[in-house]
């Protein structure tokens, strides 16, 4: 609820018609990363027991990222094994500009993570907004 109602800068979401545990989303890369101005849409999934449970997250909109594979899944401990109730999603913005490029589902992405001009005009190259 905090979510749809919170007015956060580049992030929305909403429930998928009437079952509140599938939502659409938005997001909007940072200020200041590779990111910056470029919308995505998600998908977000909760569990019943959720903020104890991770949500799964998935870029409908293809994101070139070390975190994110050609479908669109994100792997990052912190939506796994890693995740805690103090969290929620917002936390997939600040993600974005901050990668595990040491364990990357994208490894073309990771590699080109340290030049990060080249990696702006990457994603520019491959981002093709969702209709």
């Amino acid at each position: 609820m905090s979510l749809m109602m919170g007015g956060d800068p580049g992030i929305s979401a909403f429930p998928e018609e009437d079952n509140i545990f599938c939502w659409k989303g938005t997001i909007t890369g940072s200020k200041d990363t590779v990111f910056e101005g470029i919308e995505y849409k998600l998908s977000l999934s909760f569990p019943a027991d959720y903020p104890f449970k991770p949500p799964k997250l998935k870029f409908e909109t293809g994101c070139f990222h070390p975190n994110v594979d050609i479908r669109g899944n994100i792997c990052l401990g912190i939506l796994q094994d890693k995740w805690s109730s103090a969290y929620d999603v917002r936390i997939i913005q600040s993600l974005l500009g901050e990668p595990n490029t040491s364990s990357p589902l994208n490894t073309q992405a990771a590699a080109l993570w340290e030049n990060q001009e080249e990696y702006r005009k990457m994603v520019e190259k491959l981002y093709k907004p969702a209709a």
